[in-house]
């Protein structure tokens, strides 16, 4: 058997790594579609991290970015309506966008100060 060890920078960046790139993804709306297939394989690779505090910040940002991305899939099938009373298709995008901003970047920013400020320790994994 073999020992691999993960230093608590590398956890620290894995607790980071969603809830950063879910930000910068609804700050800057075109990279949101590249964001949704490029953090499903993030957010795999962060589900099997072997300390369980990495996990805990990743759940919650995966709800806030996929509960944000659900709900645009669901406003946009309504779209024709609602553009009527948001003032326009526009207007309703920039309300969507606003929305998404007030709902992903503070609370991302929370965890990723949150997750810099925890006590990391080194782990060693003993792997065949």
């Amino acid at each position: 058997m073999t020992t691999s060890i993960i230093s608590a920078k590398q956890q620290m960046r894995s607790a980071q790594a969603f809830a950063f790139f879910s930000s910068i993804a609804v700050v800057i709306p075109v990279l949101i579609f590249i964001w949704i297939a490029a953090s499903i394989f993030v957010y795999a690779a962060v589900a099997n991290h072997p300390n369980q505090r990495v996990r805990d910040y990743l759940i919650p940002a995966g709800y806030r970015f996929y509960g944000l991305v659900g709900t645009i899939v669901v406003i946009y099938n309504f779209s024709s309506q609602l553009a009527k009373w948001a003032g326009g298709y526009w207007s309703l995008a920039i309300i969507i966008w606003i929305a998404g901003i007030l709902i992903v970047v503070p609370l991302a920013i929370r965890d990723i100060m949150r997750a810099e400020r925890e006590p990391w320790q080194e782990m060693q994994l003993e792997t065949e």
